[in-house]
């Protein structure tokens, strides 16, 4: 539930058109709920502006699936990050319109219908095995409700890739780079924008890459300004932040 349904319920109670005792029903899983191995904070859609989100690495097939069935009772709609195939057949025995995308290991569940943004986050990754990432940041970014474009594998080994889709990246209100080896994409794409770049290390690379942490020191000592920079993988908080920034 966000402000704009509390009104609306408020304004229905102050109408007439429901009973008083129907709209604490409604209040009475505020701020969270309590299933024993979770605390849903129902309250946060109405305090940050989105749903709590579900990160399922860690949690049992159970406790994931127990968490969607409360949670799409709430009328909002759903992402599950880190997830695998056995937590979305199971999710999809109670919500049939679940989908699961395979690469970003997310479970989207649609309750309700989102104004898309006019303007648009461009998702930059530097390879092809750079897209789960990606992927992630995208089905982030767009069930939140936002306009997504993707420049696919134009990393700085072939930087001419880059430059033909430079005015897509240019078009953007707020840009995301996904990037392992040296990360070196950021900052090259932070020099030719005039917008905020989100950049996102990845765990992609040979030994020296260290799991992603080579893209992570590369990317917080960019010589670029203006680039920001999230956790290894992290392609959910960057999705979320650009969300936030695409729609100030």
């Amino acid at each position: 539930m966000n402000v704009e349904e509390i009104k609306t319920l408020l304004e229905k109670v102050k109408g007439g058109d429901i009973e008083i005792q129907e709209a604490v029903d409604i209040f009475k899983d505020l701020p969270y709920k309590e299933l024993g191995y979770a605390k849903i904070d129902n309250h946060r859609e109405i305090r940050v502006g989105y749903p709590e989100v579900i990160y399922c690495e860690g949690k049992t097939v159970e406790q994931v699936k127990g968490i969607v069935q409360f949670m799409s009772t709430k009328n909002s709609n759903i992402l599950a990050t880190r997830a695998n195939y056995e937590m979305y057949k199971a999710v999809k025995k109670i919500c049939n319109e679940a989908e699961y995308n395979e690469l970003a290991r997310t479970i989207i569940v649609r309750e309700k219908e989102v104004t898309v943004t006019d303007t648009y986050i461009a998702i930059v990754t530097a390879g092809t095995s750079d897209i789960p990432v990606a992927e992630e940041a995208a089905v982030t970014a767009e069930i939140l409700g936002n306009k997504v474009e993707k420049v696919i594998d134009v990393g700085v080994a072939g930087i001419h890739r880059l430059f033909d889709k430079i005015d897509i990246i240019r078009g953007a209100k707020v840009v995301i780079v996904a990037a392992g080896m040296e990360g070196a994409l950021a900052s090259v794409v932070g020099g030719l924008v005039d917008k905020p770049v989100i950049a996102v290390p990845t765990s992609v690379g040979y030994g020296a890459s260290f799991k992603g942490l080579t893209a992570l020191l590369s990317m917080l000592n960019s010589c670029a300004s203006g680039v920001s920079v999230v956790n290894i993988d992290n392609g959910f908080g960057a999705g979320y932040l650009a969300s936030m920034i695409n729609k100030l």
